[in-house]
């Protein structure tokens, strides 16, 4: 076959296979279709079925293929990170600022205690250190790692249970935001390149410079041309950013995140996100699954999976509770907070992918930060929902 007939073959794996096990299976309450896409791409990367069946993963995911969809993925994962950063609220937050900053300090930095130290653990074996990191840039990423919350797999996940534009949702949405500024720019300090240090010191210069003006540009533009004008910012800050050595993603979160909401329809954006997740998402989800290695051992890959969801889940729970035991909140409450903040998905995966594109971490600690990522998200409705249903007075609370 040419090199088109196997890339369309490889995208016809992709938005089928998932499909009909989400659909066939019903496994919505315990598996959005987004959950089955990642296990899908960890299914038929070379990890598994790619083992099992070597001639037909040389067969299909050839070298010019894999080029082709990781292209596809970036640009995916781009537009999908500046929704996210256009969707952050930092003025509710500002209004709420003792809560949201209080919740969001303890939300995030007990995992990332309780993911440190599981990394510490990690450190003292074999083959889950990359060959770039020093071991602080080790301990922190994985524990960041273990304490971001997937700001827009929350957002999918709060509109199933009903509660997004409820005031219990606008709440949760305000600690998640101000712990999304967090992770990035933890993240940002990771990736810090002394021997480079001129270039990104001159990257956030500029960035701030053209973001300021961008802004009153924004304010003069017809909404048609606004989406036009972030498309253009959002490429060039994600080159400035990979050009600084800052990574791409780094730059494609600052391109949303100095952008207001207001700008732009909330329907189209909502939209957008939608067809973001639908049409490309997929092709990023195989991407992730082809980069899953099993060389240190399958055991070994879902202990050390299960050390870190044990970490931040204790770490996310543990650090909300205390939230709430200050500012006095009533039984049962924080730990509804507290399950839906622990939510991983997407935006601890694109954390991974950074950490791995840098070499910070191996192809199996990327592996087990995946495994725990999947089961974190897994768990979030069934942990949820019944709790919900025994406190339906909490989600329409204002205080």
């Amino acid at each position: 076959m040419s090199s088109t007939e196997v890339f369309l073959v490889a995208m016809t794996l992709i938005f089928s296979v998932p499909w009909l096990l989400w659909r066939l299976g019903r496994t919505d309450y315990y598996a959005p279709l987004v959950v089955v896409q990642i296990l899908t791409g960890i299914l038929l990367g070379p990890g598994i079925l790619g083992k099992a069946f070597p001639g037909y993963y040389q067969a299909v995911f050839t070298p010019p293929v894999v080029q082709s969809l990781s292209g596809i993925a970036s640009w995916a994962v781009m537009l999908f990170i500046m929704i996210a950063g256009i969707e952050l609220d930092l003025r509710q937050a500002w209004r709420h600022r003792r809560e949201s900053v209080l919740t969001a300090c303890f939300a995030l930095g007990m995992p990332l205690l309780f993911g440190a130290s599981a990394a510490a653990v990690l450190l003292m074996q074999q083959g889950w250190i990359g060959p770039a990191a020093y071991p602080w840039q080790f301990v922190l990423g994985i524990g960041m790692a273990c304490a971001v919350t997937a700001l827009p797999i929350m957002i999918l996940l709060m509109e199933k249970l009903h509660i997004l534009r409820q005031p219990l949702g606008q709440r949760i949405l305000r600690y998640a935001s101000l712990d999304d500024i967090a992770i990035w720019g933890v993240l940002a300090a990771i990736l810090m390149d002394w021997q480079r240090v001129g270039r990104q010191l001159a990257f956030l210069a500029a960035f701030a410079l053209a973001g300021h003006a961008l802004r009153k540009l924004m304010r003069r533009l017809h909404e048609q041309d606004r989406w036009y004008a972030a498309l253009i910012w959002l490429v060039v800050c994600a080159l400035g950013a990979d050009w600084a050595g800052l990574h791409f993603m780094v730059g494609a979160f600052l391109a949303g995140a100095v952008l207001e909401a207001e700008w732009f329809d909330q329907n189209k954006l909502d939209h957008l996100r939608h067809h973001v997740l639908l049409i490309l998402m997929p092709v990023f989800f195989l991407s992730t699954g082809l980069r899953t290695d099993w060389n240190v051992g399958g055991v070994a890959v879902f202990l050390a999976a299960a050390l870190l969801l044990a970490a931040a889940l204790a770490g996310k729970l543990a650090g909300v509770h205390l939230a709430g035991r200050l500012l006095k909140w009533r039984a049962g409450e924080a730990t509804i907070i507290g399950w839906l903040l622990q939510t991983k998905a997407l935006i601890m995966i694109v954390f991974a992918n950074v950490l791995l594109d840098k070499q910070l971490i191996t192809n199996e600690a990327f592996t087990a930060l995946l495994l725990m990522a999947i089961a974190s998200t897994m768990l979030t409705v069934p942990m949820v929902a019944p709790r919900l249903a025994q406190m339906r007075e909490l989600i329409t609370r204002n205080d």
